[in-house]
Formats: structure tokens, C-alpha cells, sequence
């Protein structure tokens, strides 16, 4: 297990850069995937995502009711995916796109903060000529079953960097050839009519070479010179972002705006990605926070604050490859696997002591924490009753172990755990009129310790 004890002093300083800056403007988003079988429950994801961490938005895959749900009353800014799959429904039928609505937007709003959708994944990249030849179509269907229903949420799709045929240097960059007019184009000028932005997925961990790894990961480098606009380009990021400008601008559609729906850099792979280690997902993914939030945007869009998502939340260990379980900023345990800055500080100014569970021993032990999505009124009541019921509460009181941090959810987890474990470990010795949920993963934290 790498520690951080090791760390070279560029990396250090790194460190306390991105720390600096997250205490003062910090705005980024993740994509939150669930291919894996030891994830923590997302109301517990959405507590830790809304209380310990600078994020503030999440990209989700799927129109998942219970990611819908745990999110309910965080404020994060939800992207739900309509599914590939569903591209074809979506287009050919009013009734469809209508019905989507009701089943997978009206349930969950206003309470959860749901702000885009994301109409399928690289559907270019896909080849698939039917889902390309219907996407446009099914945006637009979507679109308007979501206005029809009294909702104000974007509709858009995401991009790969594949649909450029060409994209070095920068100035060059141009949209394929038979996609650029064809399906690009119209898709652009959607956007530019329902003012919603072009989502693309830059990815220099998939553009890099052995002589440009610096360039990629926001390194010292020399740069990569742009002889028609002049530029020295010094990191791949702003060159395939610039790239993609070039090619909407050539297209005519320049003032529409691009969000950065994927990025990342895994932290392990297999023996000869040698270019893989968490010390260059760090750098990456740190350098690229900054970047992004610092506003100062890219050569060709100067001054420019772009909404980013990083990929991914968490390492999913059902995916694939080595790589492809290893993109995660976090651990399945909450704890990170390595630190971009994006973990909030304590109010006294030093770090605070995260409440990150840790996994469950063998034996089939069980704890209650609270729904991520209760009122505050209802875990104040959850309090009330477990600390006059017999519940421990001395440790959610001033000076006790558990009094950090200082929030109702916090406490209350605390309290409903305690009452839970006293009164028999019934399912419903932690209903709490449905604001209460079990769970295998331990919620102790630092000298936290909830009781088993």
C-alpha cells in the first residue's frame, strides 16, 4: 500500500497547491459508477459526497432509483444517463420520451437536484448507424417531454474524442468527414437553440506517448508549438480541448459551450503500463482540478471556468482490466486512494478526520446510519427518541468522540446505531419511519467507534 511518506517533494508541494485552492473556489464533479459488488450504500455516498468533499455534482449511468433517491435534499447537481438502449424508443415516440419522464425525472424532483441528462455514451464511437442516424432525434424528443412536464433540466449526450479526424496541432482540428455536417452540426445547432453545452470527453491518459507523459499530466515540458496560431501548447488537455473548439468554430457553432463530462488517469494497471501508478493520477487529476478551477480556461477560450467531471469516483472491481478498476478517486471504504484536494478541511483550519467507514469484519455484523436524503427535522426526532430510549449519546455530545463532525446526520447515524444495537438488531428496531437504513460497512471513523 503506498504511503504518503514516500512522496517526492514536487508531489508535496503539489499537495498543498490543490489543498490552497479547494479551501477557496473549488468546483468539480465525478462520475459515479456502480460496476462493482462492494460499493457503500449511495445515501451514505451522498452524506460523504455533500459533507466531507468539494463535490459538488455527479454524473450518473443509469436512471438508477436509488441513486435518484440518496441524493434527495444534498443540493448536488445530478446528471442521469438514458440508456443507449433507449435512443430508439426515445425518438420514434412522443409517448416514450413522456413516459421516460415519469418514470425516471418526475419521482425524484424537486427533492433531488436533477439538472442535465445525458442522452446515451459516445454513440458516435459506437458505429452503431441506426443509434446515430436517431440520437439527434431522441435529444430533442426528451427535450421536449421534459418541458411539457414542467421541468427546467438540459438534455445533451457525451462525445469521444473520436469524433475528430484530426486533432494535432490544435488550429487543425476538424470533425470527421461525413459526421461533421451530417450529425455534428445539427446537433450543435441544437444545442445552440436550447443553450445547452456540447459534452466531450478529453482523455490524455489514451493521447499519450513516452516522450509526451509530461505534457500530459501538466508537467514541466517543453511544449507542443501550434505554427499557425502561434501557441506553445504545454499540457494535452488544453490542446484537445482547443482542438475540439477549432472544429466547432469551423462549423460555425464557437459560442457554444463545451462541459467536460469525462477525465481521469487510472492509479494501477497491469506490468507494462508503466505510465500507470498513483503518483501520475495524482498529478493529473490534481494539476487538472486546478486547472479547470483556476478560470483561466485554454488558449483558444481564455477566462473560461469549464464544468468538468472526473472519472471516476470510485475503482469499480467488476470492470474488465486492471486500469479499468483503478480510475477511482476513492477506495469502496470512502477512504481516498489518493489525495487531490478535494476532501474538506475542518472549520480550525487543519485537516479533518474524515468519517470513512471501513469495511465490515467477517461474521455478518450490521449497523443503522441514516438516509442520506433525511430532513433535518426527522433526524433530530431519530436523535430525540434514541437518546431518551436508551441509547449511548454521551459521544455525540460536546468533548465525546463522536461529536465530529457537528451534523445532524452525523449524530444521529451515531444514536440510531446505538438504539439499533440495545433493542435487538431488528430490521425494524432502525426504521425510524423509513429514514433508516443497515448496513454491512462499518461507519466507524478515527476514534469514532460504533458500536456491533
Amino acid at each position: 500500500m503506498t504511503t504518503f511518506k514516500t512522496l517526492t517533494k514536487p508531489l508535496l508541494l503539489l499537495l498543498l497547491t490543490i489543498a490552497s485552492a479547494a479551501s477557496t473556489a473549488l468546483s468539480i464533479g465525478v462520475n459515479y459508477g456502480t460496476l462493482a459488488d462492494n460499493l457503500p450504500p449511495p445515501p451514505q455516498v451522498a452524506a460523504f459526497l455533500k459533507q466531507r468533499t468539494y463535490i459538488d455534482r455527479v454524473k450518473l449511468f443509469s436512471p438508477d432509483p436509488a441513486l435518484l433517491r440518496a441524493f434527495a435534499g444534498t443540493g448536488i447537481a445530478v446528471t442521469v444517463t438514458a440508456a443507449n438502449g433507449d435512443i430508439p424508443a426515445l425518438a420514434r415516440s412522443p409517448s416514450a420520451a413522456s413516459a421516460w419522464v415519469s418514470a425516471n425525472l418526475l419521482p425524484f424532483v424537486p427533492a433531488t437536484n436533477i439538472t442535465r441528462v445525458a442522452v446515451g455514451n459516445e454513440i458516435l464511437a459506437t458505429g452503431d448507424r441506426v443509434l446515430i442516424s436517431l440520437l439527434l432525434r431522441s435529444m430533442q424528443s426528451l427535450s421536449a417531454a421534459i418541458s411539457a412536464a414542467g421541468l427546467r433540466i438540459q438534455v445533451s449526450t457525451p462525445h469521444s474524442l473520436g469524433i475528430l479526424s484530426v486533432s494535432e496541432p490544435p488550429s487543425s482540428g476538424r470533425f470527421r468527414r461525413g459526421y461533421d455536417r451530417a450529425i455534428i452540426g445539427p446537433i450543435l445547432d441544437y444545442h445552440r437553440k436550447t443553450k445547452t453545452p456540447f459534452l466531450i470527453n478529453p482523455y490524455p491518459y489514451f493521447g499519450f506517448a513516452p516522450k509526451t507523459l509530461n505534457y500530459a499530466l501538466f508537467k514541466p515540458n517543453p511544449g507542443v508549438f501550434d505554427a499557425v496560431t502561434g501557441i506553445n501548447y504545454t499540457n494535452m488537455f488544453d490542446a484537445q480541448m482547443d482542438a475540439v473548439y477549432t472544429a466547432m468554430k469551423r462549423l460555425g457553432y464557437g459560442d457554444v459551450d463545451i462541459v467536460v463530462a469525462e477525465t481521469g488517469w487510472p492509479s494501477a494497471g497491469d506490468p507494462d503500463q508503466t505510465a500507470v501508478n498513483v503518483e501520475n493520477a495524482m498529478s493529473y487529476n490534481g494539476n487538472l482540478i486546478r486547472h479547470v478551477s483556476s478560470g483561466r480556461g485554454t488558449p483558444l477560450m481564455p477566462n473560461r471556468k469549464f464544468e468538468t467531471y472526473i472519472f471516476a469516483l470510485f475503482n469499480e472491481n467488476l470492470k474488465p482490466s486492471t486500469s479499468e478498476r483503478n480510475f477511482g478517486l476513492f477506495k469502496p471504504d470512502l477512504t481516498p486512494v489518493y489525495d487531490v484536494g478535494v476532501l474538506r478541511e475542518a472549520s480550525g483550519g487543519g485537516p479533518t478526520t474524515t468519517p470513512t467507514p471501513t469495511p465490515a469484519p467477517k461474521g455478518g455484523k450490521k449497523w443503522c446510519v441514516a438516509r442520506g436524503d433525511a430532513s433535518a427535522g426527522v433526524l433530530q426526532s431519530n436523535i430525540d427518541y434514541a437518546c431518551t430510549n436508551g441509547a449511548d449519546c454521551k459521544s455525540i455530545q460536546s468533548g465525546g468522540a463522536c461529536y465530529q463532525p457537528i451534523t445532524l446526520l452525523s449524530h444521529a447515524s451515531y444514536a440510531m446505531n446505538s438504539y439499533y444495537q440495545i433493542s435487538g438488531r431488528n430490521d425494524f428496531d432502525c426504521d425510524f419511519a423509513k429514514s433508516g437504513l443497515i448496513t454491512t460497512v462499518d461507519p466507524s471513523y478515527g476514534a469514532c467507534a460504533y458500536r456491533s
